[in-house]
């Protein structure tokens, strides 16, 4: 993940004003929240998170789709 250093609040920052980092998601799509210096959270529009886990399933099939073409001698083997 490339993190635009635009976006990076402290978590004090975060708790104070809000809105500002509601701000900054709405215009570069993610805000990053350090935590003693150290990145720690991620907020992200709502609708942009459906998007990833469709994304993310998508891979997952498509990896063990892979997986099975792989190494399907040895399930047919198993399945004997």
């Amino acid at each position: 993940m490339l993190i635009n250093t635009k976006s990076i609040v402290s978590i004090t920052e975060a708790n104070q004003n809000f809105s500002k980092v509601a701000r900054l998601v709405d215009e570069l799509g993610a805000a990053i929240v350090l935590k003693n210096n150290v990145p720690r959270y991620v907020i992200i529009e709502f609708d942009q998170l459906r998007t990833e886990e469709a994304a993310s399933n998508q891979e997952v099939m498509a990896a063990a789709q892979d997986f099975l073409k792989k190494h399907l001698a040895a399930f047919e083997e198993l399945a004997k």
